[in-house]
């Protein structure tokens, strides 16, 4: 209970940081052994909302899929031929992937540990439908100065991960 409490006041912290904003918070699939389904409960709780709750809802394709796949396009293509109906999210590293999974037609791009400079430069670029997820090392400073038209989600696995058990105490009054 103490941990659960403790993931939901910083995702309540997180989710005020950004209380105007058409941005989504959205916690990660880093969460403590056992605790998966019960700290994304209290990440929602507290106002932020949930990624993905584990591998079966939706596609992530990160590097290693890529290499194995062979490329940007080829993951993607697989990853609709194995199930055309989820999500595919692709991570990608700089500009250039990006570019690569705008073309591929993804559904959602993560961008890892964009530069300011870089997510500056979503502005001039033609998204299409695909959403983008800012990710990487999210911190207050970074969440507020993400407040980016481009920007539909940030992910934080810090709703989870970098948390402080509230103390709590049960007592009994009879």
């Amino acid at each position: 209970m103490q941990t659960l409490s403790g993931t939901a006041t910083v995702s309540r912290h997180y989710a005020g940081l950004a209380p105007n904003s058409q941005i989504k918070i959205l916690d990660t699939r880093k969460t403590i052994p056992g605790l998966r389904l019960a700290q994304k409960y209290a990440t929602a709780i507290g106002g932020c909302q949930n990624h993905r709750i584990g591998l079966y809802d939706a596609f992530l394709i990160k590097e290693n899929h890529i290499a194995a796949c062979g490329g940007i396009r080829q993951a993607i293509e697989k990853a609709r031929e194995i199930s055309a109906e989820k999500p595919v999210e692709v991570e990608v590293e700089n500009l250039d992937e990006l570019h690569q999974a705008l073309d591929a037609r993804a559904d959602i791009v993560m961008l890892d540990n964009f530069s300011p400079a870089d997510i500056e430069a979503l502005s001039s670029i033609d998204l299409g439908e695909t959403k983008i997820e800012v990710s990487g090392d999210i911190t207050e400073e970074k969440l507020r100065a993400y407040n980016h038209g481009a920007i539909n989600f940030i992910s934080s696995g810090s709703l989870t991960k970098h948390i402080r058990a509230v103390d709590l105490s049960m007592r009994f009054v009879g």
